[in-house]
Parts: C-alpha cells; structure tokens; sequence
C-alpha cells in the first residue's frame, strides 16, 4: 500500500456558546481548522485534522500548518502510510517541529492503518479499556456570575468537569474560581487553567488565596520552572499542559514542579503516535492526564475518543469532545458523547465517515 495523493482541506469551527475567551486578551468564536485525506492506491484513505486554536496559544496557527503540510507531503508519496514510524521519520526528516501538521498526517495514517485491518485504532493502541469516559468543558473567561451560569446549563446536560478560564488579574480571578466552585457542587471536578497567563507573582497571589478549595491549578506560568515555584508554595494538586512538549519535559513536571497530571493534546505532540508515547511515560510515572486536541472538529475528536477508550481507567481525569463545543460537522457529529461521557467508535479506524461534499475543493494536492 502507498499513499498516492494528499488533500488539504480549510474549513470554520464556531464556538457553540458564543465567544472563547482566554487569559491575556485570547478571544475567538470561530477557529480555522485544517482536514487532511491521504489516498493510498488500494482506494484506501484516511482522515486527519489539527486547529491551532489561533496564533497565540501555541507557537502555530492555521496558515502555518498548511503551509508545513504542503512542504512535507512530497515526501510522503509512495510511502506505506501503515508503516507510521517510516512516516514520521520523514515528516522528521523534512521539517523540525511543525507538530501541528504533523498531527494531521499521523491521525490520517492511524485511520488507514485500522482500516487496512479491519479494526478501531483504540485496539490498535492496546484495546479499549473503558466502554465510556469522563468529559469536561472549558468555562469562558468572564465575570464570575456568567462563568457560574455557564456552569449551572452545562451541569444541565451532563457535564460535572469543568477547566475554569482565569489567568489575568489574580484577584478577579480567585472571585471566578470561587464563583464556579460554589455553583458546580460537591462531586464537580474544578480545574482553574490559566494556560500559562499569570506571571509568577499574580500565581502565587492566585494559589494562596484559593488554597481552601478542593480544585486543581493548570499552567499557572508559561515556563515549568516557574510552574515549579508557585507548586512549593501551594498546597492544590498542579496540572501541566502547553510546557509538556516531548518526554524529558514531562519527566520535569513531575519531578522539577511536582505536577501530579498532565495534559496530552494531539496537536501539540505530533499526533496520536507522539500522545501514546507521553500517555504511556505517564501511566508508568503514577500521572493522571487528560487527554485531548488543541482544538477540532468530529476527525479530531474521533481520535481522542480511541486515546481516551485505551487509557488505564485510573489515569484517565476526563477527555474532550469539541464536536460538542464546536458548531460545524464533517462526519455527521460522531462521535457522539452522552450525559457528560463519551466512547470510542467502534468502526475500523477512527469509525466515521468524513463527507467530503460538505467541504470546498482543497486548498491544495500534492500527488
């Protein structure tokens, strides 16, 4: 099997509830998300999709991704996309880091790997081990009585996970965070994520004055070794996100920071083969993580629903579906999540069908 041709596809992902709003300014409610189909010369194809959540979260965004996309494909052509190793090597080989568009072509080669054997990419990654999981959704940055009323609807309909925004002025923060925690209840999971937003001394403010709830602190500062110093100084379990890049870097959350979770997103760690290397380091470390995209669509949120079904049960904190926060579906809204959980398909590869007459021509091919 060889791939013979590469598609890139554009198209818009709105926000389901209005705008997204971050620490520092970061608002959006829509996001550009790129599709990328692999078509192999047996008629298989595989489906891929990596969003950047804009240009600064991460260092990527959405022009970026395709443009690196377009500069690695040739590459790729004639390649057995069943052999991901071979295939990461040469996206390697071409471009360093770009884990963006890396991550799309991995997805892809994962989805055609299960169908050329007829499985789910969840058995492919080691078997399911959980028929269905924890979900949380991410609380917009606003005042802490729409950040309240955001929760009450979403506890609605299921959702008792919820990663508050905060990461601006700390003291407007801790009145959010206490906000939200007051009306999630007793059995809610609280994650106040200021995704790297406060500098070290409003995240000392933040923790010393949030130390009596039974919540988590996420990303308080950009860089790990600052993470570190607001960890001695608090008593809230620490999650990692955006500082955890690569192996080395997850072994200093844990030992350097003192970070008990992490979170593994797709994008950020060059797709579902980078995600199973740090989910793994991080089962035999004792972490508990999330697992995730940076942003997506119904192709990406396939991909964590097999990652997230084959992850030890007491490692597992939650997933993400963003097909439920995000407006647009290309594959008929699967997978589908219910009353706050979700499962994997149990189809071969990633189990669901991309229409691709919902989407334009391709931005580009590369044969």
């Amino acid at each position: 099997m060889k791939i013979e041709a590469i598609d890139v596809f554009g198209y818009v992902l709105t926000y389901a509830h209005g705008e997204y709003v971050m620490s520092n300014g970061r608002a959006a409610v829509s996001q550009p998300s790129t599709l990328v189909r692999l078509r192999t010369n047996t008629g298989l194809e595989g489906w891929g999709e990596a969003s950047t959540l804009g240009g600064t979260y991460l260092p990527a965004f959405a022009g970026g991704t395709r443009t690196a996309i377009r500069e690695i494909a040739p590459t790729l052509i004639g390649l057995d996309p069943a052999n991901i190793s071979l295939v990461n090597r040469a996206m390697d080989g071409v471009l360093l880091g770009q884990q963006s568009a890396k991550s799309a072509i991995d997805i892809a080669c994962w989805d055609i790997l299960g169908k050329s054997c007829n499985m789910p990419v969840s058995a492919l990654l080691g078997g399911v081990l959980q028929e269905s999981f924890p979900l949380y959704e991410a609380v917009p940055l606003a005042s802490p009585e729409e950040m309240a009323d955001f929760v009450q609807k979403r506890s609605a309909a299921g959702i008792r996970r919820f990663q508050v925004k905060v990461g601006n002025d700390p003291y407007d923060d801790i009145a959010r965070t206490r906000s939200v925690a007051a009306h999630a209840g007793g059995d809610a999971v609280v994650i106040a994520d200021a995704n790297g937003g406060w500098n070290l001394q409003a995240a000392l403010i933040a923790v010393r004055n949030l130390a009596d709830l039974n919540i988590y602190i996420e990303q308080p500062c950009r860089d790990t070794a600052d993470c570190a110093i607001v960890q001695r100084s608090s008593t809230l379990p620490l999650v990692l996100d955006e500082s955890v890049v690569n192996t080395a870097e997850l072994f200093r959350a844990k030992y350097e920071a003192g970070a008990g979770s992490v979170n593994v997103k797709l994008g950020r760690l060059g797709g579902i083969t980078g995600a199973a290397r740090i989910r793994a380091a991080a089962q035999d470390l004792g972490m508990t993580m999330c697992i995730e995209d940076v942003w997506g669509g119904d192709v990406a949120t396939a991909a964590i629903s097999h990652m997230a079904a084959s992850t030890a049960p007491e490692a597992l904190l939650h997933a993400s579906f963003f097909n439920d926060w995000t407006n647009e579906h290309v594959a008929g809204y699967l997978p589908r999540s219910s009353a706050g959980r979700g499962s994997a398909p149990t189809g071969p590869g990633l189990g669901i069908e991309v229409d691709a007459r919902s989407l334009d021509a391709p931005l580009f091919s590369i044969h």
